[in-house]
């Protein structure tokens, strides 16, 4: 239907569509439940679609969602144009939203206004009428012309933020996203029996690749949920759900929903995997996780440049490995020493989970990349005897909250835009097995603002997850001489304010 390299990841639900047409390959929370010939079907009527709407290939399709059987019928259908899948969150605000659209230049917009509430505000603002066919009802518009990218290997680019607050598209490969597919169901041991629950945002790496692609490489069924409820998630387990990939709060709050109903231990034994991503892991809180599923608690280690993973674990129950894991196979990782005598250094990484690079910006994708062709992830860690990875801190100042990324630069320009703030400085806080983002504002005169009123300036500028819990307000934030901000002095200097 379109300039497709050879091998693209629609043709891994394809495959099961002709060998196991049947088979269940998606449930969502919507009731829609696909087998995987109505995937296929859906897929191929979501790239007529597009086609129709003048999609060639090389052209960007931002589908503005949350997790739905239309966003995965669009993904697929995407790919069998050659073009590329651009899947965004629908709970970022208009700003945020006409940022990435400015910068994707993408040739349709496709909101699953019928699945998504947050998707059909967005879609009421633009004025555009709904559209319904085999994958359900969206609303298409058309911002830019047709303008291929002339890279006909990628297969989805997902949006991260640089150090200067500016969208970053990460241009993942249909080789990156069939790599990791293959790969994390290998670890995982997924077959076409399996029900992955699938609550990990797809509009992010971890989710796509760890669910969504590794569920249609084996053939299993994906079970999508919009939005965590911990009560859902119980009623998934109890329903025959097996695998659970999920970030530290969700498994705390299961655990709490549970003791609800009286128990101390989950009932089902349909769960046979579990894992932990996105947060380190504390040594007490694993014991206790894996006391309450009665299987181990995997972890891992990824990010969007490396197609999620780098690193995973196959712990058996009780080993109190708190390391994110050895490489997966396929994947080298060396460590670069920068700290004497420690072992530590930034963590480097090269294989095929490796973006092709950032979208038109050659000079971000040179600075994190070395000469050799090693990937810079930006992570302090070291390598044991055994050839674990152990993550000491971030290099980048990345604040992991709820399993998705909030970078300081983006939450203090939205802050600094207020015409009273001089600065401001943001940092996260570990709290109950996530992150708190915390922020530090200085202004002139503290009797001239308060911290509702900057809280509500946020609101439409930010995502939930990236405001912060808490502003500090004061006339003055600790600086060296040269008027830099001292982070990492600030909880000091503000702990009768915390």
């Amino acid at each position: 239907m379109g300039d497709v390299v050879t091998e693209s990841i629609h043709a891994y639900p394809d495959i099961h569509a002709a060998n196991r047409p049947e088979a269940r390959a998606i449930i969502d929370a919507s009731g829609v439940s696909w087998t995987y010939a109505d995937l296929h079907n859906a897929s191929q009527a979501a790239a007529e679609t597009l086609k129709a709407h003048g999609v060639a290939s090389g052209d960007r399709v931002l589908l503005v969602t949350e997790n739905c059987s239309t966003a995965i019928a669009f993904l697929f259908g995407a790919s069998r144009l050659g073009a590329w899948a651009v899947p965004v969150n629908a709970r970022h605000v208009r700003g945020e939203l006409d940022r990435i659209i400015a910068h994707a230049e993408p040739r349709v917009v496709v909101l699953m206004s019928d699945a998504s509430p947050d998707a059909a505000a967005h879609a009421r603002g633009l004025r555009a009428a709904p559209l319904t066919g085999p994958f359900g009802t969206v609303t298409i518009i058309t911002p830019h012309p047709s303008n291929p990218a002339g890279e006909p290997d990628v297969a989805v680019m997902l949006y991260t933020t640089g150090t200067t607050g500016e969208p970053k598209g990460v241009m993942l490969t249909h080789s990156n996203l069939r790599f990791a597919g293959k790969t994390s169901a290998k670890v995982r041991t997924i077959g076409p029996e399996d029900s992955v629950y699938g609550v990990l945002p797809i509009t992010h790496v971890f989710g796509l690749a760890s669910m969504v692609m590794a569920a249609t490489y084996a053939g299993a069924t994906i079970r999508l949920e919009l939005r965590f409820s911990a009560e859902r998630l119980y009623q998934a387990l109890e329903e025959g759900a097996t695998i659970l990939p999920a970030v530290p709060q969700m498994h705390a709050l299961l655990m709490e929903y549970t003791r609800s109903k009286g128990f101390e231990t989950l009932q089902t034994k349909a769960l046979r995997y579990v894992s932990s991503g996105a947060a380190p892991l504390d040594p007490v809180w694993k014991r206790k996780a894996e006391a309450f599923y009665g299987i181990p608690l995997q972890n891992g280690y990824g990010m969007t440049e490396t197609t999620a993973g780098i690193a995973t674990t196959a712990n058996e129950i009780g080993d109190p490995d708190i390391s994110v894991g050895r490489p997966l196979p396929g994947v080298s990782v060396r460590v670069e020493e920068g700290i004497a005598c420690s072992g530590i250094g930034e963590i480097h990484t090269k294989g095929p989970h490796v973006m092709k690079g950032y979208f038109r910006n050659p000079e971000e994708t040179a600075r994190v990349f070395t000469s050799d062709g090693w990937l810079c992830t930006g992570d302090l860690g070291r390598m044991d005897a055994e050839g674990r990875i152990h993550i000491v801190g971030r290099a980048k100042e990345l604040i992991i909250r709820g399993g998705f990324n909030v970078f300081p630069p983006e939450v203090e320009a939205a802050l600094n835009d207020h015409p009273l703030v001089i600065q401001s400085a943001v940092i996260g806080r570990k709290t109950n097995g996530d992150e708190e983002v915390l922020a530090f504002v200085q202004v002139a005169n503290p009797e001239t603002i308060t911290e509702g009123e900057l809280l509500s300036f946020l609101i439409e500028r930010l995502t939930g997850y990236k405001r912060p819990s808490q502003i500090i307000i004061a006339t003055a934030l600790p600086a060296a001489p040269t008027g830099k901000i001292l982070k990492h002095r600030l909880l000091e200097a503000f702990a009768e304010k915390l």
